[in-house]
This record gives C-alpha cells, sequence and structure tokens, in this order.
C-alpha cells in the first residue's frame, strides 16, 4: 500500500519531469522522433546526432526511476499508475531498438511491465496504438516528400 512518502517521491519525480531541458527532451521524444526502420533509430545513437543528448536524457532518466519499485522504494502500483510515460518510451521504441541492436530495450523497464498481468495488458495495447500512429507517421512523411 502507498504511503505519503511514496506520494512524495511521486511529485518529485513529476517536479523533475517539469525541468527545461527535460520538457525539451520528452517532447522530442515522445512526439518529434518516430524513426520507420532500425537504420533510422540507430541514427539517434550517434554521439554527432544533436538530438542524441535528449534521448540518452529520456531512456536513463525512466530507467533510473523504473529502479525505484523495483526495489521497493516507491510503492510499485502507486507508480505504475501515475508514471505512464516510460511504458509508453519503452512500447514505442523497443521492436526497433531490439531489431538494431539485439539487445533489451529499457530493460529495467521491461521488468517493471512483467510484474503484473494488468500492466502487460496495458503496455500490449500502446505497442498497437503506436503501432498504427508509427504507420501515420511514416505515410504523412512519404507525401511530403513526393510534394517536395
Amino acid at each position: 500500500m502507498a504511503t505519503p512518502a511514496d506520494a512524495e517521491i511521486m511529485l518529485k519525480i513529476y517536479e523533475l519531469r517539469r525541468e527545461e531541458v527535460m520538457r525539451k527532451a520528452r517532447n522530442f521524444v515522445g512526439f518529434e522522433f518516430w524513426p520507420q526502420t532500425a537504420d533510422e533509430f540507430k541514427e539517434i545513437h550517434k554521439p554527432t546526432n544533436p538530438n542524441n543528448v535528449y534521448w540518452r536524457q529520456v531512456v536513463s532518466f525512466w530507467e533510473m526511476v523504473a529502479q525505484f519499485p523495483l526495489h521497493g522504494a516507491v510503492d510499485t502500483e502507486l507508480f505504475l499508475a501515475t508514471q505512464g510515460e516510460g511504458m509508453f518510451i519503452r512500447a514505442k521504441f523497443a521492436e526497433l531498438s531490439e531489431e538494431a541492436t539485439g539487445n533489451t530495450f529499457m530493460p529495467n523497464t521491461k521488468k517493471l511491465v512483467d510484474s503484473s498481468e494488468k500492466t502487460r495488458t496495458q503496455f500490449e495495447g500502446m505497442v498497437k496504438n503506436l503501432a498504427a500512429r508509427r504507420a501515420q507517421m511514416g505515410a504523412a512523411t512519404l507525401a511530403a516528400k513526393a510534394n517536395a
């Protein structure tokens, strides 16, 4: 059961997410970056890519905070009810990342997702919705190129 201390941690995580550079990073990763192929996904990992810092900031943040419930530092149920963005990032990129690298993408977040049937079901729904969105973004990119 969640405690007031757990709630304080959730609020602190929220405050960290509101920091100006973190907001820009989250916006890029969550809304602007829609790679269609493993090769496009690999581009974000190049140190010369100006958005690489945003990528690393967001992924490392969510992997770090996923450790809190995994190690009992915060109530798992409360964390999952309030911190869905890490699961969203994993759902959005896991397939491309694992194809590109052969490694498990966001392994701490994966452990957290796999910790309950309810969370796995939510995650699977996210994956399905994001696949449809990725297809829309790909079609829009092709149309824009054709009109250029």
